[in-house]
């Protein structure tokens, strides 16, 4: 028993006539210890939340000015161009698209003519001659009805519309249904160049005593 007992190695021990190896627990990995030190190198990798809105507002706005650059040439275009003075109005223009000038209309048009020209919101208007000289407004031609452009009608000294009948006098008001209103009106100027310039009409409606119906 002594020799088998001298020459059992390291932890085998007899029980009851039998051997039993017994082996030293084994050491787990440190894996519970290495998560932690991964979540902290995360978390140096993530960058600061106040830098990264910085970063993002920075980007939107160089974005916004490049097209903003890219368009603005572009919108030039849609922006109808002032002949300067008159309050800032626009140049009326005859049916070849130019500038009426007052001399050259006066000498086309006769005393109680009514023209169409080109007016605000780029919209059919009526530019009135009278007394030798071109009045100091002008009738947007536009029915108060449905929207058709009304004619006028000389022999009969009135507008009239051929949508629905609705009648107006030589100054635009209203003085037959179904339109319910009378046509807009706008100022008329001449600036240092003989130009003829339309601006808006926002005081009192001379036809009517009352305030405008239209905010052009």
């Amino acid at each position: 028993m002594a020799a088998f007992a001298a020459s059992t190695p390291v932890g085998v021990r007899a029980l009851s006539g039998t051997a039993v190896t017994c082996r030293a627990p084994t050491a787990r990995p440190a894996t519970v210890a290495a998560a932690p030190m991964r979540m902290a190198a995360a978390d140096e990798m993530v960058p600061d939340m106040n830098k990264r809105n910085l970063m993002n507002l920075l980007l939107t706005g160089a974005a916004g000015s490049v097209a903003v650059g890219a368009l603005g040439p572009y919108a030039y275009f849609f922006v109808p161009q002032s002949a300067g003075g008159a309050g800032g109005g626009i140049a009326a223009k005859d049916a070849a698209g130019n500038n009426i000038k007052e001399d050259a209309w006066l000498k086309a048009h006769p005393t109680d003519s009514r023209e169409l020209v080109l007016g605000l919101q780029a919209e059919a208007t009526w530019l009135i001659v009278e007394d030798k000289k071109v009045a100091p407004f002008a009738i947007n031609a536009v029915c108060t009805h449905l929207g058709c452009v009304v004619p006028w009608v000389a022999a009969e000294n009135k507008f009239k519309c051929p949508c629905h009948g609705s009648q107006y006098d030589k100054n635009g008001k209203v003085i037959r249904g179904p339109a319910p209103l009378s046509l807009a009106l706008e100022h008329v100027n001449v600036d240092d160049e003989g130009t003829v310039v339309l601006s808006s009409w926002k005081e009192e409606d001379f036809r009517t005593g009352e305030a405008p119906w239209w905010n052009f």
